[in-house]
Formats: C-alpha cells, sequence, structure tokens
C-alpha cells in the first residue's frame, strides 16, 4: 500500500475492524518510511457470473433461479431448508472459486445433480427429469438404472 504522505510502497497494518455489514474491512497502517498513519477501507468485488444457456444465450446467475430449482426438487422431501440453502452456497462458491466469468448450464446442473444424488435420490431424479429432458420413458428408466 502507497503511503499517501510520502509516496513510499509498504506499510504495516495495526488494526483491522469489519464493518456491521461484514462487507467492508477498515484498516490502520503505518507507513514502514515516514511512520505517518492513514486509513484504508477495503471492499472485496465479486466477478460477475455468466450462465451461458443450451441456446447460447447468457445471462447473469441468479443464486435465487438455483436455489428455486433445488428447492422444487427437493418438496415434500426430509431436508432442511438450512441444508439447501449450504447447498446452492457451496455450489456458488466453487463457481467462483475456480475464477470463472462464464460457465455453461450443464456444468451448473451437472454440479446441483452430483450434490443432489449425495442427498437425496427422489430430488435427483426430479431435477435429472427436468434438467435432462427425457425424452421417452426408456431414457428415464436408464436414468433410474444408472441411480442403483
Amino acid at each position: 500500500m502507497r503511503c499517501p504522505y510520502c509516496g513510499f510502497n509498504d506499510s504495516k497494518v495495526v488494526d483491522s475492524r469489519i464493518n456491521e455489514t461484514n462487507d467492508v474491512t477498515r484498516r490502520r497502517r503505518e507507513c514502514l518510511e515516514c511512520n505517518r498513519r492513514f486509513t484504508t477501507f477495503e471492499k472485496l468485488e465479486e466477478i460477475p457470473l455468466t450462465i451461458i444457456k443450451k441456446n447460447g444465450e447468457r445471462e447473469p446467475f441468479s443464486r435465487t433461479k438455483l436455489l428455486n430449482g433445488v428447492l422444487r426438487a427437493l418438496v415434500k422431501r426430509q431436508v432442511a431448508r438450512e441444508q439447501v440453502e449450504q447447498i446452492v452456497d457451496d455450489i456458488e462458491a466453487n463457481l467462483r472459486n475456480e475464477f470463472k466469468n462464464e460457465v455453461e448450464s450443464k456444468e451448473l446442473g451437472d454440479r446441483v445433480l452430483k450434490v443432489l444424488r449425495q442427498v437425496d435420490k427422489v430430488a435427483y431424479i426430479r431435477f435429472a427429469s427436468v434438467y435432462k429432458e427425457f425424452k421417452d420413458l426408456e431414457e428415464f428408466t436408464q436414468e433410474l438404472k444408472n441411480l442403483k
């Protein structure tokens, strides 16, 4: 961090505090050259995620849309809302941690299926039936066999 007083390129952090909403960090710094103190505010800047749909259209990632899809698959299943929220949080975090700007909807769907397969097999089949767009009963039956 460059000192605003002398322009020196190095400083040490004397104190750090996070604000009430946990989105800004306030740091008191001390210049290692002139020993003057100054304050910086750091805010996390998230990279916007874009979903590439099957038809090639691009749309912004919607956590709500993903959450609703998972919730629909888990209707009347014994999975707590907190667990569903955690599933969606984990999927989103993994995408962001891979530093991807664009993700194909197929990859996103595959990630959801992978998690649902472990959490609830009925929800897995429900999600797969919509996501994979089975053409006939044979494809659906084959998916059930693969699940076993």
